[in-house]
């Protein structure tokens, strides 16, 4: 018997959900030793590694860390918040360990493959096998974590695999009826993601659900499932690298502040113990213990000082902000405030009061729903093993460098615009003509064109690992093609000359985000490229 499974990687903790054939509902799987089972939440997994041996990838991970004190020490072999790392250029030290850089790409593939090694294990190999697993992605994440999701999914031991974006894992989760118009904020331990999506019932069945396939089994996901497809069509979204654990660290300096305690990995535990405490009741109270003074403290925070704390953050300026955009972002789309059917929160920081407060300014009480903060994403995600169909479009602008001449630097010029839905029906067209004498080919720098106004810096400040927002009116560019033999699109024979057109190129994307390109010579009315992959998109 094969079974379909579902993983929410999260900054905090991680979910893992099954699809009960025999119920036909998704359920929360508990892993023994690394599951941590609390009485009001469903079983989850810390997202914590310790490193034993990294030329072999030995390690511990999840409850296990905890259970064996491994978090509670300065110690460079143990990490967490290792996820909101990945794929984003680092600012800080990176440790050296048995002879080894390790990147947070490393411990996130560490990490991902213990846990699975254990699900497998698990189970009982003659009855049952992982058949379909499909893990989901931040929505405001670039492609270079899509792309290291992919190749992680591909020594994978599981026939097949998919990816799909938090959010619309969160409504599909949340099993609202077709046609209605959701907001979903995901609100977990790295990020914050709003997405406004509509559920629908398409005209005709298809006979198999769209998505982002990474690897093919030797049939497709949703054949045969006997279920109806339904479309979750994203309509607007809005993301910040904003999370819980920044949170923690905000609590942490705020003790720092107050109290004199030292920044280690006990009062960031500490901190989130009392965060936790405070979303179920008005004031909590942590006890401290240094081991090297011998000197103890009573940690006590009620609410209003966590909202105070939050204000001087401007956490809630962050979160109008994105709200606005969202909003703007669908009103394009012919969405009113009114319009919304329904508020459904994800993740563990929505389970703070104050954040449920700030969402209840936007909207009335009964729409909103905080009924699975930490399941809804795993449990969504499996609906793409039951017949669901993905429609979606791109989060980010694309374009091509050029140079400025009036500033005397490198300019982007955009290509493809956030919003556009893929698959293309109509290409978009460009034409150049040669920018010195005798040019021998054409070269393209294509590059994902991120926030114009603002970057995320992601640094150390000693052994935590810090995001934050940096003004700076510039667009952030992660290029896509580079580096060489990747620059060069078509060779021009004869070569090309300074002052006519010489080449038209036409660009889309297809059904599984890759941009192509048909690149066509003017001067001989030869075709040059035809239907050629240059970037995987996000």
């Amino acid at each position: 018997m094969s079974a379909s499974y579902a993983i929410d990687f999260g900054t905090s903790n991680t979910v893992i959900t099954r699809w009960n054939s025999a119920t036909q509902q998704p359920e929360t799987v508990n892993l023994p030793g690394i599951s941590l089972q609390l009485s009001q939440n469903p079983p989850l997994i810390p997202s914590l590694l310790y490193l034993e041996d990294a030329n072999q990838g030995k390690v511990i991970v999840g409850q296990a860390v905890r259970d064996r004190g491994l978090d509670l020490s300065s110690d460079n072999r143990f990490f967490r918040s290792f996820k909101r790392g990945i794929g984003t250029d680092i600012q800080g030290f990176l440790p050296e360990l048995d002879g080894k850089i390790v990147s947070f790409e490393d411990v996130g593939q560490w990490f991902l493959n213990q846990i699975i090694s254990q699900l497998s294990s698990s189970l009982n190999q003659e009855e049952e096998q992982i058949e379909s697993l499909t893990l989901t992605v931040p929505v405001d994440s670039f492609e270079t974590y899509r792309h290291w999701l992919t190749g992680v999914c591909q020594a994978l031991p599981v026939e097949q695999v998919r990816i799909l974006d938090e959010p619309t894992a969160a409504a599909l989760g949340y099993g609202i009826a077709d046609g209605d118009v959701l907001l979903v904020m995901d609100f977990g331990g790295g990020t914050v993601d709003l997405s406004l999506v509509q559920l629908n019932q398409p005209a005709q069945k298809s006979t198999k659900p769209l998505g982002f396939i990474l690897k093919w089994g030797e049939k497709a996901l949703g054949e045969n499932s006997g279920q109806k497809v339904t479309i979750a069509r994203v309509l607007a979204k809005a993301g910040q690298n904003l999370g819980g654990s920044d949170l923690d660290n905000w609590l942490v300096d705020y003790f720092v502040e107050t109290q004199g305690l030292t920044r280690s990995p006990l009062t960031t535990r500490l901190a989130e113990r009392l965060k936790i405490q405070l979303s179920e009741q008005e004031s909590a109270t942590e006890v401290y213990f240094n081991d090297e003074t011998f000197e103890s403290y009573e940690l006590k925070l009620d609410r209003p000082s966590f909202e105070t704390i939050l204000k001087e953050h401007q956490f809630f300026e962050i979160l109008d902000n994105m709200m606005a955009q969202l909003l703007q972002q669908g009103r394009r789309n012919g969405i009113e405030v009114s319009d919304i059917n329904a508020v459904l929160l994800v993740g563990g920081t929505v389970k703070i009061p104050a954040v449920q407060n700030w969402v209840q300014q936007y909207f009335d009480s009964d729409k909103i729903r905080c009924e699975k903060p930490f399941e809804a994403i795993a449990q969504g995600a499996l609906q793409l093993s039951q017949g669901i169909e993905i429609q979606d479009f791109l989060y980010h602008n694309y374009g091509i460098r050029y140079w400025d001449r009036r500033d005397n630097c490198h300019n982007w010029h955009s290509i493809i615009k956030a919003g556009q839905a893929y698959p293309m029906n109509r290409p978009v067209e460009l034409v150049l003509g040669a920018s010195i004498e005798n040019q021998p080919s054409i070269e393209l720098v294509i590059g994902e064109l991120g926030a114009d106004n603002s970057t995320t810096e992601v640094y150390f400040e000693g052994d935590r690992l810090i995001t934050r927002q940096v003004g700076g009116g510039k667009t952030t560019v992660q290029t896509l093609n580079d580096r060489d033999g990747a620059r060069s699109l078509a060779q021009l024979t004869p070569p090309g000359n300074p002052g006519s057109d010489r080449i038209k190129i036409q660009f889309w994307v297809d059904a599984q985000r890759s941009l192509r390109v048909n690149v066509e010579d003017l001067l001989t009315n030869q075709t040059l490229l035809a239907n050629q992959s240059v970037a995987q998109l996000r």
